[in-house]
């Protein structure tokens, strides 16, 4: 089960992006439509994955992913959209996102990429244990 911090400025899309998460799978869903309140949250709170809209006032979710990685380099932030380009996934992705989703969206695309998120964050973590387990041996 994935601990996910959902951003975006619009109430009706933290509601359901907090439904079709919670309802068709076992992550918990912590939501926020305000960005200053999620980067708090971030010091305050582990997150497993930050999904966050990228345009959104006083801070955009660039600029929020940029804050958990700061904080934790392999968070996983996932990046929607209703203003999607080329230009702005590109950069959303060399930025460090892990996927880029663009409004209107499916429910199987977000849980698609909650999955292969959750499931990555966890290979990273593994590897990382191991490597510090191996690091000790010698």
């Amino acid at each position: 089960m994935g601990h996910i911090l959902a951003v975006d400025d619009e109430l009706d899309m933290l509601a359901l992006l907090k439904m079709i998460i919670e309802g068709y799978s076992n992550h918990q869903v912590t939501v926020t439509n305000n960005p200053m309140e999620a980067a708090e949250m971030l010091e305050k709170e582990d997150f497993d994955l930050v999904l966050t809209d990228l345009k959104m006032p006083g801070m955009d979710g660039l600029e929020l992913m940029e804050l958990a990685k700061k904080r934790d380099e392999d968070a996983l932030v996932i990046v929607i959209t209703a203003f999607g380009s080329l230009e702005s996934a590109e950069e959303a992705m060399r930025k460090g996102a892990f996927d880029y989703i663009t409004k209107p969206f499916r429910k199987e695309q977000i849980l698609l990429s909650l999955d292969k998120g959750i499931r990555w964050r966890e290979m990273v973590r593994q590897n990382k244990e191991m490597k510090q387990r191996l690091d000790a041996k010698g």
